[in-house]
């Protein structure tokens, strides 16, 4: 069984009044199969967790590990990390001029994989995929994100999760911008891509309205750097009740 675990990681990103603390020593483990929610307020490092994962190199580590069934994730390249099997979902997608989708997601299956997948099954994949995630699709010939809605973007994040296959994905507040049907949709191809491949999953969230239709094991509230409390799927409802002051009030956030 594949685990991704993090292990006292502590992370600092440079501003203009000099190098900030973000993750105060963060420890996570996540076995495949197993879908994790990360709970928190603004400000509290859940986007720098994900993208520290991803490789985003603004953010700079300070200590601890990341490791891949043993493997340290940390040393990776970028995509060095993709090809071992992790998934970022961004919360603010970039466009790319230029770049069709339908180009896009072939040029990442093949860095992936290592090789071209065939023509006519993979046409055919990508077209049951646009399909389910109710994409028009035209949208394989326009340009990546180019002119997209916010649910259209988050639609296409989806879509590469779907296709790509990952081991781990991590999702940054995928449900931000999403109306209620998109929110539906989205939310029923994440299932989708976990049930036929038993990825696991990070879920970075403010609200609970996405855990309605993807179902968390686990629950980690996120404040300050550090994960405050952790739980099953109850510790969600309770953060819906009474919001995270009990919380950011024990660590003397303002």
């Amino acid at each position: 069984m594949s685990v991704l675990e993090v292990k006292d990681l502590r992370v600092s990103v440079e501003t203009e009044q000099g190098t900030k603390e973000i993750l105060k020593g963060v420890d996570l483990s996540i076995a495949e199969g197993e879908i994790h929610a990360i709970m928190g307020p603004n400000g509290s490092g859940k986007s720098t967790l994900a993208y520290t994962i991803a490789g985003h190199p603004k953010y700079h580590v300070e200590g601890g590990s990341v490791t891949l069934d043993g493997v340290e994730v940390l040393t990776m390249s970028v995509d060095e990390r993709a090809r071992a099997g992790l998934f970022l979902a961004m919360q603010y997608p970039v466009e790319i001029p230029g770049v069709t989708v339908s180009n896009f997601l072939r040029t990442a299956k093949t860095a992936i994989d290592g090789e071209a997948p065939a023509l006519r099954p993979w046409l055919k994949e990508v077209k049951g995929a646009m399909s389910d995630l109710r994409m028009d699709k035209a949208f394989a010939e326009r340009n990546v994100n180019e002119g997209f809605s916010g649910g259209e973007k988050k639609r296409h994040e989806i879509l590469q999760l779907e296709l790509l296959k990952p081991k781990f994905a991590i999702l940054d507040e995928t449900d931000s911008g999403l109306d209620v049907d998109a929110l539906k949709v989205v939310s029923e191809g994440v299932n989708r891509a976990k049930d036929n491949t038993g990825l696991g999953l990070l879920l970075i969230t403010h609200y609970t309205r996405i855990l309605r239709y993807i179902k968390p094991d686990f629950v980690h509230v996120f404040v300050d750097g550090r994960v405050a409390e952790e739980g099953g799927p109850e510790l969600a409802d309770r953060l819906e009740d009474e919001g995270y002051d009990r919380y950011v009030s024990a660590t003397g956030v303002a």
